[in-house]
């Protein structure tokens, strides 16, 4: 625990000064790496979580898969789909813990800079059309209810979504979230004995047989899987809820609020309901989301207006709150523009309801498509790196993601992305129905084999760029020594801390160090003058 001679000493302190305390209970650290004293309880980053639970989404596209292929073909590959989504998300739950790493911070290390960039963007827009599409029925609902134009409710619903996401995850999310869990709960068990008592029961619904067969020369069961597929962008959501969960309590949350158990009732259980409900309730035209919530709310009347508000605004606090965290990532790294989160929050609150008023409907499935095959190609990267880095014996926490020790570009993570990415869109534009079904599936299996063969070959200075002065190594333990920035004045953590050449080697924090191109300028140069061509033995060892 020695500083070089020629650098400045660190101010080292043990505790969160109040400062950044305060700054914390709106910003969430979304600019930094979590301190174990900011992390979240088992049951109260659940509560938080649990609001993907909600989504009418899951209920509405369970009985829409089911009338193009069947139930029992649904049925199929929801649960195959319960089964991957629950090892992927335990995955990614896992290392986020370990690492402390947001989406944006992984994808820094995997992809360098400049992918890291993208990811930031790419995750905060298709949030974002997730947020409108969510927000959207809400509004429906109370149109069709109370009555008056579908605008008035796009800006009541953007007006009281906004300040309840103005707070992060530990400070108000688990807890807004946990009132409304017994509201949802209540209102599905209610819908479907309702829905029983008016309409009958007929076990019919188990075995609906699709009106006409999916015209691709696959099975329904592998059709309904790749249309989950298309929504693996719930892995980077777990990614940014994960990384506030202790490190002890990474297995159990792998496991448990992430893991499987999750998925049986997010997936297969409102699939099955929607299932129910749909063949249940009589509903005028053709099946959509849409149609789905008038249904709901004619048959429970105002009780129904109060299951879709519970369930959709339970979904969108994590919506809104993703949006705003991951634009504010993008615009910060991309334009060096750092505004606080809660700026980003009215921003994006704005953009939504003015998205709104357009025909959300008419193009947000596909252009989600499009979104769903490069979201694809990311996981099958991120899943490889992960796995690469069990199998080197390569720690979560040793991840290198400051911006000045990672390059602009890491070729072999990037290359991947791009490739596996452009071939399931010209799939998906060019392939028809069949280039529908398989895009997603390709896509994986190019990520994955692109960037398992770059493994092969990698150099170090694909994920890290070499510089003397580390931070880390200056302390005892740098998850609990924070150390002074010199330019915000506060103190981090010093497992994200850097030294900034541009200022004497004074130490600097990770946003500022991300935020200030002097800085990003000197460490590269600074960086060319270091021997840092080490081998990924070396890597491994360190």
């Amino acid at each position: 625990m020695s500083t070089a001679r020629t650098y400045p000493a660190p101010d080292i302190i043990y505790h969160d000064e109040p400062e950044v305390l305060r700054e914390a209970a709106a910003e969430d650290f979304s600019l930094h790496i979590v301190p174990p004293s900011w992390r979240s309880s088992r049951f109260s980053l659940s509560m938080a979580w649990f609001g993907l639970m909600s989504a009418m989404f899951w209920v509405v596209v369970g009985s829409m898969v089911a009338l193009t292929v069947g139930t029992i073909n649904t049925l199929i590959g929801i649960a195959l789909s319960t089964i991957v989504y629950g090892i992927l998300c335990g995955i990614a739950a896992r290392f986020a813990a370990r690492s402390g790493t947001s989406v944006a911070l992984f994808s820094r290390a995997v992809f360098g800079q400049v992918g890291a960039t993208f990811a930031a963007l790419l995750f905060g827009v298709t949030i974002t059309y997730y947020a409108i599409a969510e927000g959207s029925i809400v509004a429906i609902a109370l149109q069709d209810y109370f009555g008056g134009p579908i605008s008035l409710w796009y800006f009541i619903v953007c007006l009281y979504s906004a300040p309840l996401v103005m707070r992060g995850v530990r400070t108000w999310l688990d807890r807004i979230n946990g009132i409304l869990l017994p509201l949802y709960v209540f209102g599905l068990v209610a819908c479907v004995i309702w829905a029983t008592a008016k309409h009958g029961y007929s076990g019919a619904w188990l075995t609906q047989m699709p009106v006409g067969g999916v015209d691709a020369g696959v099975p329904g069961w592998w059709f309904a899987f790749t249309v989950y597929m298309g929504v693996w962008v719930v892995v980077m959501m777990t990614w940014d809820v994960a990384r506030f969960g202790r490190k002890e309590d990474a297995p159990f949350n792998g496991r448990i609020t992430f893991g499987i158990p999750f998925y049986v009732v997010t997936l297969l259980i409102n699939g099955a309901v929607g299932m129910f409900i749909t063949f249940t309730i009589p509903i005028e035209g053709a099946l959509s989301e849409t149609s789905a919530i008038i249904g709901i709310v004619a048959l429970m009347g105002p009780f129904g207006v109060l299951l879709v508000w519970a369930s959709q605004t339970r979904i969108n606090t994590i919506n809104f709150y993703l949006s705003s965290t991951n634009m504010q990532n993008f615009f910060a790294r991309a334009f060096k523009i750092s505004w606080p989160r809660t700026v980003w929050v009215g921003i994006m609150t704005v953009v939504i309801f003015l998205v709104m008023l357009t025909d959300v409907f008419g193009y947000l499935l596909l252009t989600l498509q499009f979104q769903g095959v490069i979201i694809v190609a990311w996981v099958g990267v991120a899943m490889t790196h992960i796995a690469w880095c069990g199998l080197r014996g390569i720690r979560a926490d040793q991840l290198e993601f400051r911006p000045g020790r990672v390059p602009l570009v890491n070729p072999g993570g990037l290359g991947a992305w791009v490739i596996a990415s452009a071939t399931g869109c010209l799939m998906m534009v060019f392939g028809g129905s069949f280039g529908g079904v398989w895009a997603p599936p390709v896509t994986l299996g190019i990520a994955v084999v692109i960037y398992a063969a770059s493994l092969m070959v990698a150099q170090r200075n694909w994920f890290v760029e070499e510089r003397p002065g580390d931070p880390r190594k200056e302390v005892d333990d740098p998850w609990q020594a924070r150390i002074r920035c010199h330019h915000c004045h506060q103190a981090y953590i010093a497992h994200e801390m850097d030294r900034d050449p541009s200022a004497g080697h004074e130490p600097i924090c990770l946003a500022c160090a991300s935020d200030r191109s002097e800085f990003l300028v000197a460490a590269r140069a600074e960086a060319r003058t270091s021997s840092g061509n080490l081998s990924m033995e070396e890597l491994v060892r360190q």
